[in-house]
């Protein structure tokens, strides 16, 4: 197939074009938001090809994959074909609503019978209300990371996107209580000056900025452990590659961490306290952390394989296109 989508999240689209169709990924001049072209830092195969607004006019396509609530209009605009009326259309919900109403959030493509809203997790399909609109769940699946865990630095990892905007979503007001157990390091986008903003030394907090994504993936396996202290976020991409990697994990249980994380992976709680200790247990005994990470490791490779998340993809896009 011929599918049109836009590069939005950049693992997940890492894993979805790595299927075994053609991937239309709009480019614009500004490689603004919605023209951001192919990835930089993460490696693409060549079916995903950058298109122009202008060439999508004639470009065949037989799916448009859409995230964003606007572009169901862009689509239409570029196209001169309207998504779900003269081509299939799917919704793809990376996000768990944010819009202070929950549990009574109402989802922008709620009661319309002219597509398909697929959760990334079953946290999402329950939480946003979608009225009449058909929903599905296809879980995650990642690209494996090249690299195995070690450990071998008494550190702690931690992956957030622009963690001064997000704050507490994304737990970046917990980080000052880890710094205190071991040296943390963030990765992520719009990570510098983060030590400075939390009132760190710079030894207890080191930022790597956008770094690629092989790179980030062999600085993680170093550190003891990894960090996710995301209080709503649906389910960050860069913990189950970790976990994939043989890290054990520590992590707040809230949204879709708690179907992610089995125990013995690593330790999940709501109490912070509880996940300082843990915290502090594996940077004391590397074995420990060792042993946590193994159990992470297969439970990550049986849930979130690329193989199942592919084969699940491909399904679903045939009875979308084929009926």
């Amino acid at each position: 197939m011929n599918i049109l989508l836009w590069h939005v999240h950049g693992s997940w689209t890492t894993s979805f074009v790595h299927g075994k169709h053609r991937y239309l990924i709009p480019a614009t001049p500004d490689r603004g938001p919605y023209g951001l072209g192919r990835a930089r830092t993460y490696t693409w195969p060549e079916s995903a090809a950058e298109v122009s607004p202008e060439q999508l006019r004639t470009a065949e396509v037989d799916l448009v994959i859409l995230q964003r609530p606007e572009e169901l209009d862009l689509a239409e605009e570029w196209l001169g074909r309207r998504p779900g009326r003269d081509l299939p259309a799917i919704y793809v919900e990376h996000n768990t609503p944010k819009d202070g109403q929950v549990p009574n959030s109402r989802h922008p493509m709620a009661d319309r019978d002219d597509l398909l809203i697929a959760h990334v997790t079953a946290f999402n399909e329950l939480f946003w209300d979608t009225g009449t609109t058909r929903t599905t769940v296809v879980d995650h699946g990642i690209v494996p990371p090249a690299v195995e865990y070690t450990g071998e630095l008494d550190r702690l990892a931690v992956v957030i996107n622009e963690p001064v905007r997000r704050w507490r979503v994304t737990g970046t007001d917990l980080l000052p209580r880890f710094a205190e157990i071991a040296p943390l390091d963030v990765f992520g986008m719009e990570v510098a000056g983060l030590a400075e903003h939390l009132g760190l030394p710079a030894d207890r907090l080191v930022s790597h900025d956008d770094v690629p994504q092989h790179r980030m993936h062999a600085e993680l396996a170093r550190r003891r452990a990894y960090l996710h202290l995301c209080r709503w976020t649906s389910l960050g991409l860069s913990l189950i590659e970790a976990m994939t990697m043989g890290m054990p994990v520590v992590a707040l249980a809230t949204t879709e961490a708690v179907m992610a994380v089995p125990p013995g992976a690593g330790a999940l709680s709501t109490r912070v306290d509880t996940l300082l200790e843990a915290a502090g247990r594996f940077v004391a005994e590397p074995q420990r952390a060792r042993r946590a990470g193994a159990a992470a490791r297969v439970a990550a490779r049986e849930r979130y394989g690329l193989d199942r998340f592919l084969t699940d993809w491909d399904r679903l896009l045939e009875e979308e296109v084929c009926g």
